[in-house]
């Protein structure tokens, strides 16, 4: 089973290991290493996955997580998508932290505040990409608004659920929320607001203020689509 068909999935600080990754350390200050033969080592000799930030990997198949949701679904019913986003809540948080430092030293900079934030950002889900997790799409176009949107194409989730009506990427949802909150010291929130498991062709988020995801919460529970919800905070309704 070759990578392309199984997912990732990284871990943060607390799993950081001895550099056991050969073409690092044979080349520790290279940055281009963008493909998966670059970025994953294969420590044959453990059984074990490292990948170029020094992080322990695991293979899953679709039937990891299509267990994993069943299972919470059944101890927690409708519950379970808001645990799955405290999930993703927790692990951003601890993510950023993680990245901030990773990405001073690898890179070699003192802070973040000269830099181009989508430069940044592109560093930081360069590896999400790499584990599976899906490509993705930044449009900070109304940051100064106090929202913006981020697209992914292929989500892990909703690509092994299937088209099951509904929105299924809470732990997506988390994962940016926890993030950019700690990222940019401000508390943030965010709402999938168009699933590929709702037939559509890619997943779309909205992650702002609170008073931004608590408009487009009661407009997608309405039953309003994703393009009525930019409309409407376009327009500047959540201020209603």
């Amino acid at each position: 089973m070759s990578l392309a068909q199984v997912n990732t999935i990284g871990t943060s600080t607390d799993l950081r290991l001895p550099a056991n990754h050969l073409l690092k350390q044979k080349y520790p200050q290279r940055h281009f290493h963008y493909s998966l033969k670059d970025f994953f080592s294969f420590q044959t000799n453990t059984g074990t996955i490292d990948d170029w930030n020094e992080c322990r990997n695991l293979l899953v198949s679709e039937n990891f997580i299509v267990g994993l949701i069943a299972g919470l679904e059944e101890e927690v019913g409708d519950a379970s998508g808001v645990l799955m986003y405290n999930i993703g809540q927790q692990w951003g948080q601890e993510d950023a932290k993680f990245f901030r430092n990773w990405f001073l030293q690898e890179y070699g900079y003192e802070d973040f505040s000269q830099l181009n934030l989508m430069y940044v950002l592109e560093a930081w889900w360069w590896p999400f990409i790499a584990q599976g997790w899906g490509n993705w799409e930044v449009d900070m176009s109304d940051q100064k608004n106090g929202f913006m949107f981020i697209n992914i194409f292929d989500s892990a989730v909703a690509r092994t659920l299937g088209d099951v009506g509904k929105p299924v990427c809470h732990i997506y949802a988390g994962l940016f929320a926890g993030f950019f909150s700690d990222l940019i010291n401000k508390d943030l929130g965010c709402i999938e607001i168009q699933c590929y498991a709702m037939g559509e062709t890619y997943c779309k988020f909205l992650l702002g203020k609170k008073d931004r995801i608590d408009a487009a919460s009661f407009w997608h529970n309405e039953g309003a689509t994703a393009r009525d919800i930019q409309k409407k905070l376009h327009n500047g309704e959540y201020l209603k």
